[in-house]
């Protein structure tokens, strides 16, 4: 699904990721975790094409990410991102956030994408909640939204950059419980990007990051029960 190989990455003389070799298979639940400016948020920037690297080789789906000439509006359709800001446009509602998405990546015409919003709305629990504004909404139902718009090109893996950090304890168990599900579900590869230790209690493998390097890669409590 995603290998990465002896990965590097320069900011001037500064070297941000390090020799970084890893593979993550499709259905997995990931989480890559490690303290802030370790390398591990850099990665995922690097595996969606949003960051170029100095050297070595990144696929994901077939498709090499580093290669002159790579479709990489192709390469995001099959990337589900979701930020730990929601990064959602305040100027539009949740449906109109989704809709955008599905026009400006997929090229749907307006009367589609607002059929698949409400759709992904309504699998979110947010049916009611199509027209409010991301102010009117709260935390957890920002990020519901943000996970919604990730699903409009039926990804195949899904890249959560600190899902929860702007959430409290009862809304992050329900953001975390919703990507369980997609997974289990519908198969969706799923990443997660934290520096928050209880994140890695829903994945059975945790990659950790140190200096931009990669520390450790094994199993977590979870695969062992």
């Amino acid at each position: 699904m995603i290998e990465i190989e002896k990965v590097s990455k320069w900011y001037g003389d500064f070297r941000v990721l390090d020799d970084c070799s890893l593979k993550i298979a499709k259905g997995e639940v990931v989480v890559i975790c490690g303290p802030s400016g370790s390398g591990k948020s850099t990665l995922i920037k690097c595996v969606n094409g949003l960051e170029p690297f100095t050297q070595g080789r990144i696929t994901v789906d077939g498709i090499s990410v580093g290669e002159r000439g790579t479709n990489l509006p192709k390469l995001r359709s099959r990337i589900g991102m979701v930020f730990q800001n929601f990064e959602l446009f305040p100027h539009m509602t949740a449906a109109e956030n989704i809709e955008l998405a599905q026009m400006r990546v997929l090229g749907r015409e307006r009367t589609g994408a607002a059929s698949k919003t409400r759709e992904l709305l309504a699998r979110m629990g947010l049916a009611e909640h199509a027209t409010k504004y991301p102010a009117q909404l709260s935390g957890g139902q920002q990020q519901r939204v943000a996970i919604a718009r990730a699903l409009v090109t039926e990804p195949a893996v899904i890249f959560a950059d600190e899902p929860t950090g702007n959430l409290d304890s009862a809304r992050s168990h329900e953001i975390m419980k919703l990507l369980d599900e997609l997974n289990r579900t519908r198969h969706i590869t799923i990443v997660l990007v934290t520096h928050e230790e209880d994140i890695a209690a829903y994945a059975k493998r945790q990659i950790r990051f140190r200096d931009g390097q990669i520390a450790s890669d094994g199993p977590t409590r979870k695969a062992a029960s």
